[in-house]
């Protein structure tokens, strides 16, 4: 009998700055916090409408030992590399890059004619085995992202992973995660499947929905009550963090409203973590190396 995923914990995301200056919302991204929704580390929402409070970008700066994922609605991000890689991810694009044994990039945004900037940063962690990997990107523009149209006319765009027999275009990631950006519409049940022993999350960025039912809502349309229009105290929307706890399936319903959000799912790793700024490694030693490293001119291992 699949098992559906209760609700863990909820979190509001919380406004900060990073960068030179850019103001965004952090859903989560403490070496703490990377404990319970290991192998992710960090999310942020850098939805803005005020071009002052993101033009000043993120400059040059080092990763080593993870994985960023820039998932872009609305915008370009300009990017470049101390590898000599540059280029521009658009209005639904993702660029998953690898940082593995190290590299310096930056990244610029811009907004649309109207000023807006809409998009997501999601960090996720790399085994030991890969930390000093070779860098890499999979930059995916948008047309090579699938969306399936379910029952019920839900849609969902399938990044990496897969659903309903449609793989996504990011490949051979160590923690094989699922991500997927789902619409579902109102007065709508949808149900789909996660594997059991992976972290899950989901981020509702648009609308509002239930994302845990203790009841069955299909016994409430059996017996012929207006499931849709009962208590929605347990709506949870904009800016929410949904972390779930173990089991098969999630179930999202949604009431007077559609809901659109980020499902995120992958293997943990139950690794130490030593964390500090854009660097994550296994030991405070591991940590010590990467610093003097780049101190000292070594920390790029490869070249373009």
């Amino acid at each position: 009998m699949p098992k559906i995923r209760k609700i863990r914990q909820t979190i509001r995301s919380k406004p900060t700055m990073e960068g030179a200056g850019v103001h965004l919302h952090r859903a989560f991204g403490s070496p703490r916090e990377a404990l319970i929704f290991d192998p992710f580390l960090l999310l942020d929402d850098f939805r803005n409408d005020n071009p002052q409070h993101y033009v000043s970008g993120f400059p040059w700066h080092p990763h080593r030992g993870i994985e960023t994922i820039t998932y872009v609605l609305k915008g370009t991000v300009a990017h470049g590399d101390s590898m000599g890689n540059n280029g521009e991810i658009t209005a639904g694009d993702v660029q998953w890059m690898t940082a593995g044994s190290g590299v310096k990039h930056q990244e610029m945004p811009k907004g649309d004619p109207e000023g807006r900037m809409s998009g997501f940063q999601l960090w996720a962690n790399l085994p030991r085995s890969h930390k000093m990997m070779d860098p890499r990107y999979q930059d995916i523009k948008s047309s090579q992202i699938p969306e399936l149209s379910l029952d019920d006319d839900v849609k969902v765009r399938v990044i990496c992973g897969e659903l309903e027999g449609i793989r996504g275009p990011v490949e051979n990631v160590v923690i094989d995660p699922l991500y997927l950006d789902i619409t579902i519409p109102a007065k709508t049940i949808f149900t789909f499947p996660v594997h059991p022993a992976y972290t899950a999350f989901a981020y509702v960025i648009d609308g509002k929905a239930s994302f845990c039912e203790d009841s069955d809502p299909f016994a409430f349309q059996r017996e012929g009550s207006n499931y849709f229009d009962m208590d929605q105290s347990s709506l949870l929307g904009d800016r929410t963090l949904i972390l779930f706890e173990d089991g098969d399936q999630i179930r999202v319903v949604t009431k007077n409203d559609l809901v659109r959000f980020l499902f995120v799912s992958g293997r943990p790793l139950h690794e130490p973590i030593a964390w500090y700024g854009p660097i994550v490694m296994n030991s405070e030693q591991e940590l010590r190396l990467a610093f003097s490293e780049l101190q000292n001119g070594t920390f790029i291992k490869t070249s373009a």
